[in-house]
């Protein structure tokens, strides 16, 4: 007669959670490409010496960050459209009212930076061109003492955006690894078919 051992447990497969529609997948993750670029490129250009190098990193640094502002208006789109998925069952009332803030000011940098970004590029006399393919109108007229104060509120923003976004991950890869409860499975689906 075979005894089992109270000590062993089977991996259990997470459970089987509603996943976010695929294109709301999909523009999750361009936009935390360009979020997880555009960051590190605003801290890059800034500590640069004046010149082409960090000229291009500013246009690059602008481009994205216009990107991001088109991909946050889709994302809102969808998200009226298509609407998101039912609350993970089973998780701590604190973690969801966590998880709701950070989606919510995620969801308002995404869409303030780049406008904050833009308007401070206009008050400076810098033109936005989008990848050189067009160049956008100045949001406002050349004011460099505005423009020194609406920079400044961007990189502060910007700090606190990159927190967020650290956060965010965090809270993912608690889930994905530690936890194990179908959570990440929601945006990533095929990890619930493992």
């Amino acid at each position: 007669m075979t005894t089992q051992n109270p000590s062993f447990h089977p991996q259990t497969p997470p459970p089987r959670l509603t996943p976010y529609a695929p294109p709301a997948r999909w523009l999750h993750w361009l936009t935390a490409a360009a979020v997880l670029f555009v960051i590190p490129a605003g801290i890059a250009m800034m500590n640069l010496p004046q010149g082409a190098a960090q000229d291009r990193l500013f246009d690059l640094h602008r481009s994205v960050g216009i990107l991001i502002l088109v991909l946050a208006v889709l994302r809102v789109a969808v998200r009226v459209a298509l609407g998101a998925p039912p609350p993970a069952p089973g998780l701590p009332r604190w973690q969801h009212v966590v998880a709701s803030a950070t989606h919510h000011l995620l969801y308002v940098l995404i869409v303030v930076m780049p406008l904050l970004g833009w308007a401070t590029s206009s008050t400076y006399g810098a033109q936005v061109s989008v990848f050189g393919l067009f160049t956008l109108p100045a949001l406002l007229a050349k004011n460099e003492p505005l423009s020194d104060l609406l920079g400044a509120i961007h990189q502060v923003l910007g700090f606190a955006m990159a927190a967020l976004v650290g956060l965010h991950i965090a809270a993912a890869l608690f889930h994905g690894i530690v936890k194990r409860d179908g959570v990440l499975s929601r945006m990533i689906p095929a990890l619930s078919r493992r």
